[in-house]
């Protein structure tokens, strides 16, 4: 099983932070709930010093783990995309399922070619 990796980038809107903040925090509880150590490995949120922009990194263990994270916190981040600005970067080999499910969305795909 391969894991895919994701960096999710949110530009936030001037003054939302407040609001992008709270709809983070739904989040995080519902992946701590439903899906942590299940089929999502790392959920990890960081913030620059003004609030200004999210990152968020992931892991999954697959692509049904993606599909799963995409059911449980969808309405969350519709909400955040509201407030923000989305790009993102997934790392692995997904399936063509899974790309097709992220199309639209500003999302770069990235194969593994080599490391040390």
């Amino acid at each position: 099983m391969a894991h895919l990796h994701l960096t999710a980038r949110f530009k936030i809107q001037s003054g939302k932070s407040d609001a992008f903040h709270s709809i983070a925090s739904k989040c995080i509880a519902a992946v701590r709930e439903n899906e942590l150590n299940a089929g999502c490995t790392r959920y990890d949120w960081f913030y620059n010093d003004d609030r200004s922009i999210c990152d968020v990194l992931e892991t999954y263990k697959g692509d049904d783990a993606v599909f799963a994270h995409m059911k449980n916190v969808g309405p969350h981040l519709q909400e955040l995309m509201a407030l923000s600005e989305f790009s993102g970067s997934l790392y692995g080999s997904p399936s063509d399922a899974l790309k097709k499910a992220l199309d639209g969305m500003d999302v770069t795909f990235l194969t593994f070619e080599a490391g040390a």
